[in-house]
């Protein structure tokens, strides 16, 4: 098993910067962190959940939405078991429900190849 919890949500005004975090623990985490794809999803109210960016575990090789790229960088300390997502020059269009996920399928952004999720953490962003 893997347990994933997020934090690092919040409100802010638009041009703003918030960095998220996700702890990763459990059994399936420690014997097999070095080979997991970790994503961050996010989610707004009535609106499908949207892959926003991904980084592998092994070589930190990354993919983005279209729509992060520039302003969100998702990166890992693998020390601390800890995922981050950086985001800078926040949008009202960028308030969400936040979910990090991790999975051994590949680079991804299609939320049904993880297996793992997180509760998740809101961020709201103002105009």
């Amino acid at each position: 098993q893997v347990q994933l919890v997020e934090s690092g949500g919040g409100s802010v005004q638009a041009g703003g910067s918030l960095r998220l975090s996700c702890a990763a623990s459990g059994y399936t985490w420690r014997h097999y962190y070095k080979a997991f794809y970790m994503v961050w999803f996010r989610q707004a109210p009535g609106k499908e959940r949207e892959g926003v960016a991904t980084i592998y575990t092994v070589d930190s090789s990354r993919n983005y939405a279209d729509s992060v790229k520039g302003r969100f960088f998702i990166s890992q300390d693998i020390t601390k078991n800890t995922l981050y997502l950086q985001m800078s020059s926040l949008q009202p269009g960028d308030s969400a429900m936040y979910y990090c996920a991790a999975g051994r399928s590949s680079l991804t952004l299609s939320p049904d190849d993880y297996v793992y999720w997180g509760q998740g953490t809101e961020v709201t962003v103002s105009s």
